[in-house]
């Protein structure tokens, strides 16, 4: 690397004084190739850089052009087929579109040197494609769908008790599933009493669990390690700690640790959740085996498993826990997304009301006097 070379520089990517059969994809392949340098020399893991390469590949397949002919009409296009076409989630369309900003930034970066290499060979060069006007501005802290809300109690006491008796029937007809079903109904409890995300969950190991010097009454199930929060673009997962507070699901893990998972043997597999080969439950599997019991009770399709997670802040709400415990238990930044999270029942918003109207009228419970 040469003084004042940058990591990704066109000059350490290409290759001098040889003669390509195809000079346009081999300008490509430098790009991409001076792009992965630069993002490893600023501390990104693979798990990172492969996927956004991917996007701009894939970008690149919808244009048909080389990288040093696009334009912002180009974003325009691709932006309406990924609207239209596969309707895909403004969340997920702005994420595509920082990706290929990223990579339109570091092509017209002219410290980078490729806008010269390439208007030595082509005669043109990269331009900025994106623009305000032309990629989704992030304007709310939440962009889920509007359908989206929590189970009720009562519909998550039907969905634990239908998970319970899959593992009776199995048992009943003698059927191999009865280990797995058993495993489900706990994983589906630790995702709504812990709070969790499906990924979080899928890639938790047993020895994630620990003792919480607060609660000694859970003994090694009082705290809950994830070390694969959900993470800031171009970051790392983010680790947090939950603490338990659900007596109940301490028990019912507990049960499964010590009664359950060793019938899988899989005994030197580090997984919480083990499957009949020997393998890791993926998040896939946890969103198959969710539907099949959502479905089987006829419970609303907008239930997901990340409903369970909307359902444990809701419930913790209600139950009077202070937002600011709650907030670090699901590993939210700021207080605002927690809020998003919470939908409480009439029955709370009323109480609340009650409480609140209660000094005004000099009476407990905000009963007005009679004069």
């Amino acid at each position: 690397m040469g003084r004042g070379d940058l990591a990704g520089a066109a000059r350490l990517q290409l290759v001098s004084g040889v003669v390509q059969l195809r000079p346009e994809d081999a300008m490509v392949e430098a790009m991409f190739k001076g792009w992965r340098a630069q993002q490893v020399a600023r501390g990104l893991q693979e798990d990172t850089i492969a996927p956004r390469e991917r996007l701009v590949r894939r970008f690149q397949e919808f244009t048909n052009e080389y990288p040093w002919n696009w334009g912002p009409g180009d974003v325009d296009e691709w932006t309406q087929s990924l609207t239209s076409e596969r309707q895909l989630a403004p969340s997920t369309i702005r994420g595509y579109q920082t990706d290929l900003r990223l990579f339109s930034e570091y092509l017209t970066d002219g410290r980078y040197g490729w806008a010269v290499e390439c208007e030595k060979t082509f005669g043109t060069f990269p331009v900025p494609i994106c623009h305000e006007w032309n990629t989704i501005a992030h304007l709310n802290d939440y962009e889920g769908r509007p359908e989206a809300r929590p189970f009720t109690r009562q519909e998550l006491q039907r969905f634990l008790d239908h998970a319970d008796e899959q593992v009776e029937r199995a048992v009943r007809a003698k059927r191999k599933g009865a280990l797995a079903a058993y495993r489900d109904a706990t994983l589906f409890k630790v995702v709504y009493a812990w709070g969790l995300r499906r990924t979080e969950t899928s890639k938790l190991d047993v020895a994630d669990w620990g003792r919480n010097p607060a609660a000694p009454e859970f003994g090694r199930y009082g705290m809950l390690h994830v070390r694969y929060g959900k993470a800031v673009r171009g970051q790392p997962p983010r680790r947090r700690n939950v603490p338990s507070v659900m007596g109940w699901a301490v028990e019912a893990v507990a049960d499964y640790v010590d009664n359950i998972r060793p019938r899988f043997g899989c005994a030197e597999h580090p997984a919480l959740w083990v499957t009949e080969r020997g393998g890791r439950v993926n998040p896939a599997e946890i969103n198959a085996r969710f539907v099949a019991y959502r479905d089987a009770l006829g419970l609303p399709k907008t239930l997901s498993p990340h409903s369970l997670r909307h359902s444990w802040v809701t419930h913790l709400t209600e139950d009077g826990v202070d937002r600011r415990f709650i907030q670090e238990a699901v590993g939210h930044r700021c207080d605002t997304s927690t809020a998003i999270y919470t939908h409480v029942s009439g029955d709370f918003m009323n109480t609340a009301l009650r409480k609140a109207l209660a000094p005004a009228f000099g009476t407990p419970g905000g009963q007005r006097k009679e004069w």
